[in-house]
């Protein structure tokens, strides 16, 4: 690293004391670790002990965390079926920690919601910085990393799911995906049928934990590896499609269009639907225009 290259570092115990010392409402979102507890940061316990209660989607998961932690501390149950109580525990508790069951909150989880409540009450919020899985699987997966998306969880079926599918399908950098462990054998499939069963990719579990494992390979061969079914939280990282799978399956674009466009749909929804199936932007807004300054 470069002399000017070097990070002006703060003192650890700065941030998270000025933070508590605030007398006015405040809401933290404090990553806790996803498998070893060595992984939770100073300022994380600090903000979890200062805090007036913590929020968080499980209490009895979060209690044995406290618990490991020597806290003790008020705890409030705010999950994706509780969040219609947002409003009250922010009032209730004007400095709110909220954690999820593992992880940054707001990743796939009701801390993004919580995280919007605060901000339209102008509470002001902090996101500390920590452990989150998909990071540490995508670099171990090998694929390029200068570039990727991630999809959170997969719709469960339908429409929408091969819509996501085909995106992915799509994309020409790497994609980043949860999934259940009971779902996990029947989403490869799906993927190797949408991406080619050669597409190199990578399934990782348990990270952090005693049991960690990543697997690499070709869709077609995790697909069978995992076919018997696996334990433990499930991160899948998806190559993008490579320059000889665009041209092999690259479709007449003209055509789609002028399919899509019989159906009667405005210029913006014939773009989108151009998008949806992987198109660019820019090539989707002048196929459109085109198709329909022709009718």
């Amino acid at each position: 690293m470069a002399a000017e290259d070097t990070p002006e570092w703060e003192d650890d115990a700065q941030p998270a004391a000025r933070s508590s010392d605030s007398s006015g409402p405040h809401l933290w979102l404090v990553p806790t670790p996803v498998g070893n507890l060595g992984d939770i940061t100073y300022r994380a316990v600090e903000v979890l002990r200062d805090a007036d209660a913590v929020a968080c989607e499980d209490t009895r998961r979060t209690g044995a965390l406290l618990q490991r932690l020597g806290l003790r501390r008020p705890l409030v149950r705010l999950d994706a079926h509780t969040m219609y109580r947002a409003p009250q525990v922010l009032e209730q508790y004007p400095r709110l920690a909220y954690v999820s069951d593992a992880g940054t909150p707001g990743i796939s989880d009701p801390g993004a919601e919580l995280l919007r409540e605060a901000l339209s009450r102008d509470i002001p919020a902090e996101v500390l910085p920590g452990a989150t899985a998909f990071v540490p699987a995508l670099v171990l997966s090998g694929l390029p990393t200068a570039r990727f998306t991630f999809e959170g969880f997969l719709p469960r079926s339908g429409r929408e799911r091969r819509e996501r599918l085909g995106t992915i399908a799509a994309r020409p950098e790497p994609t980043a995906l949860y999934e259940s462990p009971h779902r996990l054998h029947a989403t490869l499939l799906d993927l190797a049928e949408a991406c080619t069963p050669a597409r190199p990719a990578s399934v990782s579990r348990e990270l952090s934990k005693r049991y960690e494992e990543t697997r690499r390979g070709t869709l077609a061969e995790l697909a069978e590896y995992f076919a018997q079914g696996v334990r433990g939280e499930i991160v899948v990282v998806v190559g993008g499609r490579t320059e000889a799978e665009a041209e092999d399956t690259a479709p007449d674009w003209d055509s789609v269009t002028a399919e899509l466009a019989v159906q009667g749909l405005s210029t913006r929804d014939l773009r989108s639907a151009l998008m949806q199936r992987g198109l660019s932007k820019n090539d989707a807004y002048a196929l459109a225009l085109k198709h329909r300054a022709d009718r």
